[in-house]
């Protein structure tokens, strides 16, 4: 199977760059319910016209939905999951286990991956993917070359792996540093990464 190269796009600019340098897929977030919250993101009307630019050029796109949910917020993410389910977005990145209830429920058609947030670092994780519905993980980015290697032979569904980027504080994105500091979430899409800051 050909690896298929993931680009982030965090604005239409992004997108569009994404598209010149060759992307077979990108991955964005809406306003609200994405690990990027301070990115400028997109509304549903800016990713319907997004789709049609995509579809012209034969890009995937993955709508990230990789945040924790809170309780209070359950009927706006399941307005959203309704509208991301009337366009033709590829799949959706979840980060909540919540989601795939809700998924399976009330969207079966709508396909997600498991973000790296999730923490997927063994092949029994693989094997609870395929169970529940998964179409693809995004490992944890801490995993070595030959577990890769051992987890690739084992899997059922597809695999992603992060080749380029930032390495966060914690385990994969699970990092309470920012929250610490100043009660600005990660695992909320406000990361203010402090990991980056020079220390004495």
């Amino acid at each position: 199977m050909k690896p298929e190269l993931l680009l982030p796009a965090g604005n239409a600019e992004g997108f569009f760059a994404a598209a010149e340098g060759g992307a077979n897929a990108v991955y964005l977030g809406l306003k609200k319910f994405n690990a990027r919250g301070r990115a400028k993101n997109f509304t549903i009307r800016q990713l319907q016209a997004l789709l049609v630019e995509a579809k012209k050029r034969n890009i995937k796109v993955y709508i990230t939905l990789n945040t924790l949910i809170k309780n209070s917020e359950l009927n706006e993410l399941l307005d959203i999951l309704y509208a991301l389910s009337q366009t033709d977005i590829s799949a959706i990145i979840i980060q909540d286990i919540g989601l795939i209830y809700l998924l399976r429920k009330y969207f079966p058609k709508m396909r997600f991956h498991a973000s790296t947030q999730m923490g997927f670092h063994n092949s029994l994780a693989s094997s609870f993917a395929e169970k529940h519905g998964f179409e693809r993980i995004i490992l944890a980015r801490e995993l070595t070359f030959p577990e890769l290697q051992t987890i690739s032979v084992k899997s059922k569904v597809q695999l992603e792996i992060f080749t380029h980027g930032a390495l966060c504080y914690a385990f994969s994105g699970k990092c309470l540093f920012s929250s610490w500091l100043g009660g600005m979430s990660a695992n909320r899409g406000m990361c203010r990464q402090p990991c980056r800051r020079k220390y004495e």
